[in-house]
């Protein structure tokens, strides 16, 4: 059996780099100045939570963490100070989900969830990141089915929605690229046997006499 060439070799580890990208919970969410929004992150490995951290990626400071569990948490960040907290105070289910109170657009940035169990050596492993964008609330002017206004802004479903199409056009993108890339190498690969497959008078003429 032939052993893989270099090209292969690299294509296969480009497939399972992917794999692993997209195993991490990426969302993007949009809201307006004033609401409040969950921050979702559901840690799916088991063992006892030993810490939780949420931070913003362009800040220095956690916006809030958790120690041993449930049982100490605080907030960091002086701008965060009584903004955050988590959404089920008893973690059931491994909810690590935070909510995050009276938006302003200094809020906009990218948070990440990170989570360190009793199964998982240190330091914390991300677990979610999400990118939030704050924009300036207007008037209530779509009207709901039952005449009623409709606030557009903080909609769970349709943070979800999106989030879940961001996804499947990542893992699409990326997936159609390393097809791509295999059948690049894959013909390059038999490109080069086949150089080195002599022509037919060569091979006579190389025939002991």
């Amino acid at each position: 059996m032939a052993s893989l060439t270099p090209g292969i070799s690299a294509a296969l580890f480009t497939f399972l780099w992917i794999f692993v990208l997209t195993e991490k919970d990426y969302q993007q969410i949009t809201v307006k100045t004033g609401d409040d929004v969950t921050l979702q992150c559901l840690d799916p490995r088991g063992g006892d939570i030993e810490l939780l951290e949420w931070r913003r990626q362009d800040l220095k400071e956690d916006i809030f963490v958790c120690r041993h569990g449930k049982n100490d948490c605080s907030t960091s960040h002086p701008s965060f100070k009584n903004r955050v907290e988590l959404r089920d105070p008893e973690m059931k289910d491994r909810n690590v989900s935070v909510i995050l109170k009276n938006i302003t657009i200094n809020d906009t940035g990218t948070y990440e969830c990170r989570v360190r169990n009793s199964n998982t050596e240190p330091p914390p492993q991300l677990i979610s990141t999400i990118n939030l964008t704050v924009v300036n609330s207007g008037p209530k002017v779509r009207r709901s089915e039952g005449g009623g206004d409709k606030d557009p802004g903080n909609n769970d479903e349709d943070h979800r929605g999106h989030s879940g199409l961001v996804k499947v056009l990542l893992v699409s993108n990326m997936l159609l690229v390393g097809v791509i890339f295999i059948i690049f190498i894959k013909r390059k690969w038999c490109l080069r046997e086949a150089s080195e497959v002599p022509p037919p008078d060569e091979e006579a003429d190389q025939e002991p006499r």
